[in-house]
Order: structure tokens, then sequence, then C-alpha cells
């Protein structure tokens, strides 16, 4: 879910003509040493979808536009017509490569917590534990790196809003929709993150559409704590938590207790999903191959830092306008909901927020504060102030 644009390499496409190339050798054995070199970065699923207008996807996107389930969301929304359409990235196109690379950890640290906190700590989604798109866009990147020496063109893309690439891995036939609208891979579950190589090279497509592995389960379905799956494969983004914890503005007071102790992303839609449960461990990307990992961060720690410091350690997910008061707004909406107003820090921490001058983020502090009863921390001109609900509001 975030809006970026292609790096300097991706978008070096070639400048060779694929059409004045022998392309008798573009078979399943060249895919598959294709394979072999994104292998090396981690990506485990290759598929090959042809390079034509997605037009499930397309239509999908403007009735879901038309009816605000993309909330304020653009990424892959923002313009349906390039998103779903591979030619508008790499003009002459005639495949799309896939790759689908495991973000869910193998190892002690992968559950957090080292039982003896400081202050609060707030939950990481998995996806966002460590950086796993980094190693996915290289991958990517030698993969067309390959293509272009071989005399095509190639574009690669990952979490980027040109290109649909849960649509692009259903058509090339590595999993199904799940009632959550996550792609679930066959044998997998839904632990992956995406990326697609746009290429003029004629990859062979032979796959078939996987089957549909939910049947009447609906554990995902249930298991939202906003209700943001309005009907199967269907999600309105703005009850998203993923989404609320992104985008910027005041959180609506309905879903400040559902965040709980998350700061970025919500994982509960998967945690309950059978496939994934049953599969995704064997699929866990060891520990030690994935870097820096973070599967919780300290509250009061994120909320004394620095935009520069923020920004250092948290940049790369994905911040509205880049500015970290978002984050430290999600931040004080865990220490709302801690239950530890006897903390002296956190007393501190909200104090200093309560008495700040971003709106945004006294209107969060003082809920905060209401929350752990710390009601002596809200000074009398704030407690009617218009850009903070009254208790009632709050508790709705």
């Amino acid at each position: 879910m975030r809006p970026s644009d292609p790096s300097p390499e991706a978008l070096d496409a070639g400048s060779v003509d694929a059409g004045s190339v022998d392309t008798g050798y573009v078979d399943a054995g060249y895919v598959a040493s294709l394979a072999a070199i994104a292998a090396e970065f981690g990506i485990t699923r290759i598929g090959v979808a042809p390079a034509t207008v997605m037009e499930r996807a397309r239509t999908a996107l403007f009735e879901r536009r038309a009816s605000g389930l993309h909330d304020t969301m653009q990424f892959t929304y923002k313009n349906p017509e390039r998103s779903t359409d591979p030619q508008a990235s790499v003009p002459g196109a005639r495949a799309v490569l896939v790759g689908a690379r495991p973000y869910l950890l193998d190892g002690p640290t992968a559950e957090g917590g080292d039982g003896s906190p400081r202050s609060p700590q707030a939950r990481i989604a998995r996806y966002a534990q460590a950086d796993h798109y980094e190693p996915l866009r290289a991958g990517l990147r030698a993969v067309a790196h390959q293509l272009r020496r071989d005399g095509f063109k190639a574009v690669a893309f990952a979490d980027d809003n040109s290109i649909v690439d849960r649509e692009i891995a259903y058509r090339a036939g590595l999993g199904w929709f799940g009632k959550n609208a996550n792609l679930l891979l066959s044998g997998a579950g839904s632990w992956f993150v995406l990326g697609s190589v746009v290429t003029t090279a004629p990859l062979p497509v032979v796959a078939e559409p996987a089957a549909d592995g939910c049947g009447a389960c609906r554990r995902c379905i249930d298991a939202c704590p906003t209700g943001a799956i309005v009907q199967p494969g269907v999600v309105d983004a703005g009850k998203c938590l993923a989404w609320v914890l992104q985008k910027p503005g005041i959180i609506d007071p309905v879903f400040r207790r559902a965040i709980g102790d998350r700061i970025y992303g919500c994982d509960d839609c998967q945690e309950v999903c059978p496939p994934t449960v049953r599969l995704g461990p064997t699929q866990a990307l060891p520990v030690a191959q994935a870097g820096s990992v973070d599967t919780h961060l300290d509250v009061c720690e994120l909320l004394d830092a620095s935009d520069a410091d923020v920004l250092d350690r948290w940049g790369r997910w994905y911040l509205a306008d880049r500015d970290p008061r978002w984050l430290r707004r999600n931040a004080l909406v865990v220490l709302g909901n801690s239950g530890r107003g006897d903390d002296a820090r956190v007393v501190a921490t909200l104090a200093r927020y309560v008495g700040g001058d971003d709106p945004a983020l006294r209107l969060h502090a003082v809920w905060a504060a209401r929350e752990l009863g710390l009601t002596e921390l809200v000074p009398d001109e704030l407690v009617h102030d218009e850009l903070v609900p009254d208790d009632v509001s709050d508790r709705q």
C-alpha cells in the first residue's frame, strides 16, 4: 500500500528492439534460467502472465473507486488504465514475469518483545519487520538486466503504483484471491511480497488459473477487527487498519481502540487463514537472511526521536508526504491503549504532546490521556477543543 515511483534502474528499459532478435531460445528452459537468477535473492516463486490489459482488475478498481471503497488511497487506484496495462510501462511488451519472496520469519526474534520493555511496545506487521522489498527489487532488476543483455526491453516493478502485482500473479497461476483480497500462493499461503518484470520477451505462458482454496471458510472476514472485509474479496480501505495507520489526518475515534498496540500494518486476516497458518511456516525466511529485524518498537523512544532519526530508522515504510508526524500519531494511539497510565515516562511523554503546537498530535495525545485516566494532563481550554471529540464520541 505504498505509492512510489520506479527507480532509475527500473526505468532503464534498454534500447534494443526485441523484434529484431532471434527469440527461438525463449522457452520454459529460459524462464527457468531467469528463475535461478531470482532465487539468488530469495525469490522462491516465479510465474509468467501475458502482457495484455487486466480487464478484471480494471473493472474492479473503477467500481470500488466509484463506491468509495478506496477511501483516500491512491496506489493502483490513482490511474487504473495504467496500472492494469503492462503496455503503458513497456510499449510492445509481450509478457510479465512475476516473482514472490516470503516475508514470514523463521526464528526467535520473529515473535518480538524481550519481556521487560522500558515503555509500551508497538507491534509491527510482519511484512514491515524487515526490508523485504529491497532484495525483491534487486532480484527483479537482475532478471531485467539479463533480459536486456539478451536483447529485450525489460522494466522491474515492486510495491509500485504502475502495475497490479497481485493480478499478475493470479493470471500467472501462482495462486488465488482469498476472501481477504490477498493472493494466496498454492501450497504456501499469503506471507509473500510480489513484484514484476514487464518485458518484450515472448516468455511462454502455460499456467492455468489456480483453483480456489478458500471454499466456505470465512475466518478472515470474522477476524477483521473493524469489519473491513465487506464481502468476499472486497475490502473497504477506510476501515482497514493497515490503511488507517498509513493515511494522513485524524484517526477516527471509532478505530482507535481497535488499533490496540499496532504501529504499522495489520496481520489479523492472515493469522487466522488456514492455508497461510498451515503452509506459511514451511516457506519461512530464516531470520539471518532478513537483515535488520524490528518486530516491535519502543513507543516513547519514537515519540522522543527527532524527525531525522524517525526517517533514518523507519523511513523505508510509507509515511504520507514523508512526514514523521503520522507515525507519532499512531504511537500516541498505542499509548492510549497501553494501560500504562502509572508509567512516569508515559505520563511525561503525553504531557509534552498535550502541550505541543501540532493540533493533530495534540488531539491524539488528549485522547490517549483520557483513555489512561490522566485527565489532569488536559488543560481546561482543551476540554472543549473543536478538534478533540468529547468523552461520549471517544467511546462509541
